[in-house]
């Protein structure tokens, strides 16, 4: 009896001593159920190669509810460890968040296999604060078996603005009333990237962090309310009041998704997980005018980053370097947060339909980009007040004039903040 006793203590304290040797890391990042599978599958997949280390995904539906709910634990003293960046990589850095993660590089961090400019792109002030995710560009994503289904025409991968609303006319005539040619892509959330390409397009461009200065003019940014407005009282996007029954954030709170649009915005990164919450077929075509002056940009589509104050610091830079590096991780993940920057991830090959859509379309938008705007100073107030302007000149309570004025004095008052 007292062996057998004896012998349940130790495998008790040994079950103990494991458990008590498990670190649990957080990461904390934004995405439709289309991530959050291959997010897990990832997450699995480290944990099997790595015991003793638990990762606890904090997911969030789109960029506004993720960056509240990090900007609340960070000033609580309980942020996660690796944090999920988009644009506003600068801000958090600029306010001490990130850690520098110069001295794991060439030990737990490889970037000798990633790309040069995915490295530049999370350098910042002459250190590595961010790995990228991968690259992504802008684009627009159409239904095409509703097209089939109406008997509309495909659009052109490249259009000018006159053909595009030529386009959207001509769909109109054919889809059944309440499903429009387009979605507002000016109602969006993160609706500085539509209006980011329509300055660059127009020929001025949001901000140079090099003189500090922007060359949007009021009467700029009332050109983009006015093209918007057109569409909207001519029914080639939808009301405000209906545009608004559609938080836009991801696949599963889509216009396009529920069928109410033929068109919509994406990012190229997110098609697979636009794919996945619809039967119906979707194709990939540039903004217009983009062939003509190169408005189009690649960017990195978002960025692996390790707060400050985290208790594990080389644990989340380990995981970190898997989710880059592992062409194990590559095959799982795919291209959901963009094109993968790493030689030996993007070695891993895809036989995804939607990995080659995407591939398709960077080989003819690729030539059709050019160099990233620098990004306005507090870039998630500017996306936010952005959209309440744009939506105070939708629903009729200032003009397009006033809200071309108050744009250009919000990015003004930005850049000075």
């Amino acid at each position: 009896m007292r062996k057998s006793v004896s012998v349940a203590c130790v495998l008790f304290m040994c079950a103990a001593a494991v458990f008590a040797q498990t670190v649990t890391l957080r990461w904390a990042y934004w995405g439709s159920e289309s991530r959050i599978k291959r997010s897990q599958q990832a997450i699995d997949l480290f944990m099997a190669a790595n015991p003793g280390i638990a990762v606890n995904p904090e997911v969030s539906g789109g960029t506004g509810d993720h960056f509240n709910k990090v900007d609340t634990q960070i000033a609580g003293g309980s942020g996660p460890d690796i944090i999920q960046m988009g644009g506003n990589i600068n801000d958090y850095v600029k306010r001490g968040v990130l850690l520098p993660l110069d001295k794991y590089v060439g030990t737990i961090l490889n970037t000798s296999v990633i790309d040069p400019s995915a490295i530049e792109s999370g350098t910042i002030d002459g250190h590595l604060y961010g790995v990228s995710t991968g690259v992504t560009m802008p684009a627009l994503v159409y239904n095409k078996s509703l097209l089939q289904r109406v008997g509309a025409p495909f659009p052109k991968v490249s259009m000018t603005y006159a053909e595009f609303r030529a386009y959207l006319v001509s769909l109109k005539s054919k889809l059944p009333a309440g499903v429009y040619p387009m979605q507002d892509i000016g109602a969006l959330s993160s609706n500085s990237t539509p209006f980011g390409y329509w300055t660059r397009y127009n020929g001025t461009p949001l901000y140079n962090a090099a003189t500090n200065s922007t060359a949007v003019t009021a009467a700029a940014a009332q050109k983009y309310l006015e093209l918007f407005k057109d569409y909207r009282d001519n029914g080639l996007i939808p009301p405000p009041d209906v545009a608004a029954g559609y938080a836009e954030t991801n696949a599963d709170t889509s216009m396009l998704i529920a069928g109410k649009a033929a068109i919509g915005f994406i990012w190229t990164n997110q098609l697979a997980g636009y794919q996945a919450a619809t039967k119906d077929e979707l194709e990939l075509i540039e903004f217009p005018g983009a062939a003509a002056t190169k408005a189009l940009w690649q960017a990195p589509s978002q960025f692996y980053t390790v707060n400050k104050n985290s208790k594990n610091p080389e644990l989340a830079v380990k995981f970190i370097n898997f989710l880059v590096n592992s062409p194990e991780a590559a095959k799982v993940l795919g291209n959901d947060r963009g094109a993968s920057a790493s030689a030996t991830a993007r070695a891993a090959g895809s036989t995804n339909v939607n990995d080659r859509k995407v591939l398709e379309y960077l080989n003819v938008s690729g030539p059709h980009s050019s160099k990233e705007t620098d990004h306005v100073p507090n870039d998630t107030e500017f996306n936010s007040t952005l959209f309440l302007i744009y939506q105070k000149v939708a629903f009729g309570q200032i003009s397009p004039a006033a809200g071309g004025q108050q744009i250009h004095d919000l990015i003004v008052r930005l850049i000075k903040k």
